[in-house]
C-alpha cells in the first residue's frame, strides 16, 4: 500500500456497519472538520474585529457564510485548498496596510502583487496565458499545456479571490461610510464574472476528467479580462466609489453574487455550444471530449446557472419591494430578467420532458448567451429605467 493511501486511511472516520445505511458525515476526514473549524474560526475574527461596522443583516450572512463553505468544501475538495490560500494571502495584504491606504502605493509588495490593483492585473495576465495555452494544448495535444494552463486558472481564481477581500478592505480605509462588498459597478461585477465562471469550469473539469473544455471557456473568460483592463486604464473604473443611494442596501451583497452565478453559468455552457457544435461539424472533433459529455456538461451548467438566476430574481423581486414599495414594475431590466429566465426554463424542458439533444440545443445555448448579455449589459446603456445607472 502507498504511502499516500496509508494517510489517507489514518484520516478517514470510521464507515458505519457492513450494510447499515451510510450517512454523508461518515465519509469525511479529519481534513474535512479542519477546514470547517477554520471557516468559522474566520468567521470568529471577523466579527471580534469588524462586527461595529456590521448591520444585522450583514451579522447573518457572516454566519451563514462558514456554513455555506464549509458544504461547497465538502462537496469540492479543491476548495478547501483555494479558500484558505486566497484568505491568508489578503490577510498579509490587510496586515501591510497598517491602516493607510496610501500604503498601497509605497509598500513593494502592496504596490505589485498584493493590493487589490495589483491582483486583479496578476489575474488578467494568468487568464489570458492559460487561455493561450489551453489553445497551444488543444491544437498540438499537449497534456503538458493543458496542466499548466489548469494550474494557471487556477492561481488566476486565487488572485481574484485576493482582489475581493483586499479591496472589500480598502474601501473601508478610504472611510466607513464608503466601504461595501465590491460588487456594486461593472469593474467589480467582470472580475466577480471572472472568479464564478472559472471556478465552474475548474469544477467541471474536475467531474468529467478533461481539460479540453478550457479553451472555449476561457475565452469568454478573456472577453471579460480585455473588458476589465480597457474600463480600468480608458476610465479609471478600478477606483473605489461611495455607493449610490439604488445600491446602499444589503440585498445587493446577496442578490448579485447569485446573479453572476446564472450569469457564469449561461456563459459556460454556450461557449460549450460552440465547442459542440464545430466537432459536430468535424473541426477539433478527435481533439475535444465527445458530443455526449459536452452536451452534459452544458446541461448542468444551464441546471445550476437557472437555479441560481430564480434566487436572483426572487430577491430582486424583494429588494424592489424594500426599494420601490413594489415587487415588480415591468423596469425594462425587469422584463429582459424575465425574458432569460423564460428562455433558460424552456430550454431545460425540451431537454428534459422532450428529450431533445444535439445541434439545436446547442445553438439555443448560444443565442441564450446573446440574451443575457443584452438583459445585463445591453438594458442599462440602451433602455431608460428604474435600473438607468450602470453606464460605460
Amino acid at each position: 500500500m502507498s504511502q499516500t493511501q496509508d494517510m489517507n486511511q489514518s484520516f478517514a472516520v470510521p464507515l458505519a456497519a457492513p450494510g447499515a445505511p451510510r450517512m454523508f458525515w461518515q465519509g469525511l476526514t479529519l481534513v474535512d472538520y479542519a477546514y470547517a473549524l477554520l471557516l468559522f474560526a474566520a468567521a470568529a475574527f471577523a466579527y471580534t474585529r469588524f462586527h461595529t461596522f456590521m448591520d444585522v443583516y450583514e451579522l447573518g450572512i457572516l454566519v451563514a457564510a462558514p456554513v455555506g463553505l464549509t458544504c461547497l468544501g465538502w462537496f469540492w475538495k479543491s476548495i478547501r485548498v483555494l479558500l484558505p490560500v486566497c484568505g491568508a494571502i489578503a490577510l498579509i495584504a490587510i496586515s501591510l496596510y497598517h491602516g493607510d491606504l496610501a500604503r498601497g502605493q509605497s509598500a513593494f509588495l502592496l504596490k505589485y502583487m498584493l493590493s487589490s490593483q495589483s491582483a486583479v492585473m496578476w489575474m488578467c495576465v494568468l487568464f489570458f496565458m492559460a487561455t493561450a495555452l489551453f489553445w497551444f494544448g488543444i491544437l498540438a495535444r499537449s497534456d503538458t499545456a493543458d496542466s499548466i494552463a489548469t494550474g494557471m486558472t487556477w492561481s488566476a481564481a486565487a488572485c481574484a479571490g485576493v482582489w475581493f477581500f483586499v479591496r472589500w478592505y480598502e474601501s473601508y480605509l478610504i472611510g466607513t461610510d464608503i466601504g461595501h462588498v465590491p460588487v456594486s459597478n461593472l469593474y467589480e461585477v467582470f472580475v466577480l464574472f471572472c472568479f464564478i465562471t472559472s471556478l465552474l469550469y475548474l469544477y467541471y473539469q474536475q467531474r468529467y476528467a478533461t481539460r479540453r473544455m478550457g479553451a472555449f471557456v476561457l475565452l469568454v473568460i478573456s472577453a471579460a479580462v480585455g473588458f476589465i483592463i480597457w474600463y480600468t486604464f480608458d476610465r479609471q473604473a478600478h477606483e473605489i466609489q461611495p455607493l449610490i443611494p439604488a445600491l446602499q442596501s444589503w440585498w445587493m451583497k446577496i442578490h448579485v453574487p447569485a446573479n453572476f452565478v446564472g450569469y457564469g453559468s449561461f456563459s459556460l455552457a454556450a461557449m460549450l455550444g460552440v465547442a459542440q457544435l464545430l466537432s459536430n461539424h468535424g473541426i477539433l472533433t478527435e481533439r475535444l471530449p465527445s458530443s455526449d459529455t459536452l452536451g452534459e456538461v452544458m446541461y448542468k451548467a444551464i441546471a445550476v446557472g437557472f437555479l441560481f438566476f430564480t434566487i436572483a430574481t426572487i430577491l430582486g423581486a424583494m429588494w424592489a419591494a424594500d426599494a420601490w414599495g413594489g415587487y415588480w414594475s415591468w423596469d425594462p431590466k425587469e422584463t429582459w430578467a424575465l425574458i432569460v429566465w423564460l428562455n433558460y426554463a424552456a430550454w431545460l424542458h425540451v431537454r428534459l420532458v422532450k428529450g431533445l439533444r444535439g445541434p439545436m440545443l446547442a445553438w439555443w445555448a448560444v443565442i441564450g448567451l446573446l440574451v443575457t448579455t443584452f438583459a445585463f449589459l445591453g438594458v442599462n446603456m440602451v433602455l431608460t429605467g428604474l435600473h438607468s445607472y450602470g453606464k460605460i
